[in-house]
């Protein structure tokens, strides 16, 4: 019975439930199923309420946090991120293995919690960086969480080392122009990809102003005119960068991301692939409805 609107459906469920690991076969029988102890963290995921204030319809918090930290360590969470987001390419006629990615970074505040952080002068914010690669279609491809004192150029090292091992197809990316110098020589020697940095189109800050009489160009003169600043702002949308845009503003509509509440990146990273398995698994689910 569906308690939340954060629980999965039945077609959801059958969507998932061949992914989870197996039960272990020796000690106690489990108590709780696998689809309530879900059903517990995507709750705890949209709503951003402490793993201690979960509701009692669900598992005791103890039970459902320890299958979240047991399945980040052993990498469950990233597997099934992996078969969701192979089998939603695969939906909409794309390779399971993407070509090409786009790269952008998040700062978001962290709370007394602890755990590492810095200050981001750019955006003024004292906390952590969420730094993601997407596909064309704004899925995730890999989350890497750091202290946003981290210069978006200096962290491409980290972010990308693993990413050439699980995506071998990966040969092209579009970065913003937090990424030039260092950070785009970096992709191209050591990954041998192409980069593409996308930038708004430059202002001109000034123009040339005809005087005279403009019938007779022989008493024309031209001045060169400083154009006065306008008010910084939203310049309208960059080809490719709102791609990734768009998927952190699907990752904010989780109310546990709208701060960084955690003492651990890799708990954070863990939170990152469970918002966007909840995702997939509705449009996945939504297609199986429909053809049936």
């Amino acid at each position: 019975m569906v308690t939340y609107l954060t629980d999965l459906s039945d077609a959801e469920w059958s969507i998932l439930a061949p992914l989870l690991p197996e039960g272990a076969t020796t000690g106690r029988p489990r108590k709780h199923s696998y689809r309530t102890i879900l059903n517990g963290i995507l709750y705890l995921v949209r709503s951003g309420c402490a793993w201690r204030l979960l509701p009692h319809e669900f598992p005791p918090w103890k039970t459902v946090y320890h299958y979240f930290r047991h399945w980040r360590r052993d990498g469950t969470w990233v597997h099934l991120h992996t078969m969701l987001r192979e089998a939603e390419r695969q939906r909409v006629g794309r390779d399971p293995q993407p070509t090409a990615g786009i790269l952008d970074s998040q700062s978001v505040k962290t709370t007394s919690v602890g755990g590492p952080r810095g200050y981001d002068g750019g955006k003024k914010i004292n906390g952590r960086k969420r730094h993601l690669v997407v596909d064309t279609l704004g899925l995730l491809l890999y989350a890497k969480v750091h202290p946003a004192d981290v210069q978006d150029r200096a962290a491409v090292e980290q972010l990308l080392t693993p990413v050439p091992a699980l995506f071998p197809q990966l040969h092209h990316v579009w970065v913003d122009q937090g990424y030039t110098g260092s950070g785009k020589h970096w992709i191209e020697q050591e990954l041998g990809w192409s980069v593409e940095v996308v930038q708004h189109p430059r202002k001109a800050r000034g123009k040339w102003v005809p005087h005279g009489d403009l019938t007779d160009f022989s008493k024309v003169w031209l001045t060169y005119e400083h154009i006065p600043p306008t008010r910084t702002g939203f310049r309208g949308v960059l080809p490719r960068r709102w791609v990734v845009e768009r998927t952190f503003s699907w990752l904010s509509q989780s109310r546990r991301l709208s701060k960084d509440y955690e003492r651990c990146c890799e708990t954070s990273e863990a939170l990152l692939y469970i918002t966007m398995m909840r995702i997939m698994l509705r449009r996945l689910a939504a297609t199986q409805q429909q053809a049936a």
